[in-house]
């Protein structure tokens, strides 16, 4: 399990992913409220961390970078367009927490033929543990 300073992490690279555009949609707002409660943080420092971002810190797990990126991957297409901007920043975002560079282009190309683009939980792990292997 993680530990509250890499919970605050995520869900401070996410803020900073879904404000691309420099706003924050209120679906946006709605799903990350809701991961934080996953990740059992209240909703004062949820709000304090839309304002006071914390520093990225690498987790160590391969299975939470994996669900971190599914969580980003959910988050993107909340919005009604994915620009090619949106891809190159959530390509980044994978890379950056060592995720397999030919697992992200898999998960992004096959996004497409996904209803609502939403890769399914469990197609995305198998990508990801086909590329660890």
């Amino acid at each position: 399990m993680i530990n509250r300073v890499e919970k605050l992490s995520l869900l401070s690279e996410m803020i900073a992913f879904a404000r691309l555009d420099e706003s924050l949609k209120s679906i946006e707002y709605k799903f990350l409220l809701g991961v934080a409660e996953q990740l059992e943080i209240s909703k004062e420092d949820f709000d304090y961390l839309i304002e006071h971002p914390v520093n990225y810190v690498h987790l160590k797990s391969y299975s939470e970078r994996i669900v971190q990126f599914h969580r980003l991957v959910l988050l993107m297409n909340l919005g009604s367009e994915i620009k090619p901007k949106d891809l190159v920043r959530l390509h980044n975002f994978g890379l950056r927490m060592g995720l397999s560079h030919e697992s992200i282009n898999r998960v992004l190309d096959l996004m497409e033929s996904f209803p609502n683009k939403i890769v399914p939980a469990d197609f995305l792990i198998d990508i990801f543990k086909l590329q660890y292997n």
